[in-house]
């Protein structure tokens, strides 16, 4: 339990322009490689993931730069070698690009060095793509394995945002000593793939209207607006980017 444990809260006294509370909304960038991870040959799956770089993410971009909102989106490496010129135009609209993993693979299927291997590579990827290296992890699938924290504090990374002991920020303790990396907690009730990923071979099918989503999305909100805190959102272009969804 102590390979990655929440140490002291980071929510500030105050936050900066004496804001009431803080927004911080952020995209896995998945696209085609949630079909590719499994070695997956679905010329139909290829094509939902093929609607977030081609539909997904254009209706995104335009509706942050209407309302000047720069926001996070966590690329998979494979993606960005897929679409180069996307990742370089989010940089250039002012967004942040972090690491989504390699090929969003499962970490705690992964020993030590290949896990290490993948991390550095994607990081070294979306440098020479976008010229910026990133400074945030979210693991793919929120995935967090026993050696996940040692080798994002041995790269030096700011921040991670995989995992869900708090509502606001707080310091990851490795080995229960401060490890420096910031955590940025997510959590499923704010994922829009909790609510619309359909399952097509099993039973599992969205049940939830996108107003009733967005019902749930308000009510964090407000808390988090009454308590000061953080309110995070953690969506997909191929989910949320759908014309009755955003």
């Amino acid at each position: 339990m102590n390979r990655a444990r929440a140490g002291r809260s980071l929510k500030p006294a105050v936050w900066p322009d004496s804001a009431k509370c803080a927004v911080a909304l952020s995209f896995d960038s998945d696209h085609d490689t949630f079909e590719l991870r499994d070695g997956g040959k679905s010329i139909s799956g290829l094509s939902q993931g093929h609607f977030g770089p081609r539909q997904g993410v254009p209706r995104i971009r335009k509706l942050l730069a209407d309302k000047a909102i720069p926001a996070t989106f966590f690329v998979p490496a494979v993606t960005a070698l897929h679409y180069p010129d996307e990742q370089r135009a989010l940089i250039a609209e002012g967004h942040e690009i972090g690491l989504h993993g390699w090929i969003h693979e499962r970490n705690t299927l992964l020993d030590e060095m290949t896990e290490q291997d993948l991390q550095y590579r994607a990081a070294d990827t979306l440098e020479r793509i976008t010229g910026v290296r990133p400074v945030g992890i979210r693991t793919p699938s929120w995935d967090f394995s026993e050696n996940t924290l040692k080798i994002t504090a041995e790269m030096g990374l700011l921040y991670d945002s995989s995992l869900m002991a708090d509502v606001d920020c707080y310091e990851l303790l490795l080995d229960g000593t401060p490890s420096g990396v910031i955590e940025l907690p997510v959590e499923w009730i704010r994922d829009d793939a909790a609510y619309l990923i359909m399952d097509r071979w099993g039973s599992l099918r969205p049940q939830i209207a996108p107003h009733d989503i967005l019902k749930i999305f308000m009510q964090e909100f407000d808390a988090a607006y009454e308590e000061g805190g953080l309110f995070q959102l953690t969506m997909h272009p191929d989910i949320i980017g759908h014309r009755s969804r955003l």
